[in-house]
């Protein structure tokens, strides 16, 4: 397949932290100039089958998709799935043990909001989102603008939502290893999402790639809406230290929040293995 395909390989719906549908996204992929889509909500597959019958409505290939929260060296981070199986009984079994913890650090969330003043946010947060397992910062974030307790998402998280501030409550999330086993168990392809983003010392970093390798994981994401061009030229690099191919997604959620919208991204480098040559079999 080609390398310099207009894949958009991570976003966001209702169905976790974004804003528009399944539907929305699909028509608006398409008409972004999107070749090659994958709807991946955090930890939940259940807008996979309206994701892949808009997009076969509109004539867009799609591969299945899921971005998977992970525990690592005391970090969230992220490890996108695509061309799985979403009715694979493990990553099902997964994704709702590692769902279960949202209710319980959104109710703590709140508490720790409540005690500087801010009071109601957890029922403010769920009239976002609708189902508690899949409450989530963001959710809290536009409550507190819409509420006018700040001006927009960023201060909400500089405030109130990030670690030492009140809101901030940590969450054990899978293992690294059980995240990877779930995707590649249904058929899958594991990437480590927006490696750019953590704030990893160098020797946590080769941690990570190196564990994430060991357990069957095969691609990273190079080119991604949180990552400088400087950083394209580094996890390219990263691909071919590791022997993993390389991926592509804007981690779009909202219109309004997004810094990059769909189909908007710089093309891969040319040295990298694109992730979708690993997965032609997998597209719908």
């Amino acid at each position: 397949m080609n390398p310099l395909l207009n894949a958009d390989l991570h976003c966001h719906s209702t169905l976790s932290d974004g804003t528009l549908e399944p539907e929305v996204l699909a028509a608006r992929a398409k008409d972004n100039g999107v070749e090659l889509w994958a709807l991946t909500d955090h930890d939940e597959l259940g807008g996979q089958h309206r994701a892949m019958a808009a997009a076969r409505d509109l004539g867009l290939p799609y591969l299945t998709g899921v971005e998977i929260s992970v525990t690592f060296a005391g970090t969230t981070v992220h490890i996108v799935g695509l061309g799985m199986d979403p009715g694979n009984a493990a990553l099902l079994d997964g994704l709702r043990a590692t769902r279960g913890g949202r209710e319980q650090r959104a109710r703590e969330m709140a508490d720790g909001l409540a005690q500087v003043g801010i009071k109601g946010a957890f029922e403010g947060a769920l009239r976002y989102v609708g189902n508690p397992d899949l409450i989530s910062r963001s959710h809290f974030a536009r409550h507190l603008v819409d509420s006018g307790v700040c001006r927009d998402v960023p201060e909400v998280f500089r405030k109130y939502l990030t670690e030492g501030k009140p809101g901030f409550v940590p969450h054990r999330w899978a293992a690294l290893g059980d995240a990877v086993r779930w995707i590649t168990g249904a058929g899958g392809v594991a990437v480590i999402a927006h490696p750019g983003r953590y704030k990893f010392t160098p020797t946590e970093e080769y941690a990570l790639f190196s564990e994430f390798r060991q357990h069957g994981g095969q691609a990273c994401e190079v080119v991604t809406g949180a990552h400088s061009t400087s950083e394209y030229a580094k996890y390219a690099g990263f691909c071919a230290e590791f022997g993993l191919a390389a991926s592509r997604g804007s981690d779009f959620h909202s219109p309004d929040e997004s810094h990059t919208d769909l189909g908007k991204l710089p093309d891969l480098p040319g040295s990298v293995t694109p992730v979708w040559s690993l997965l032609a079999e997998r597209v719908h």
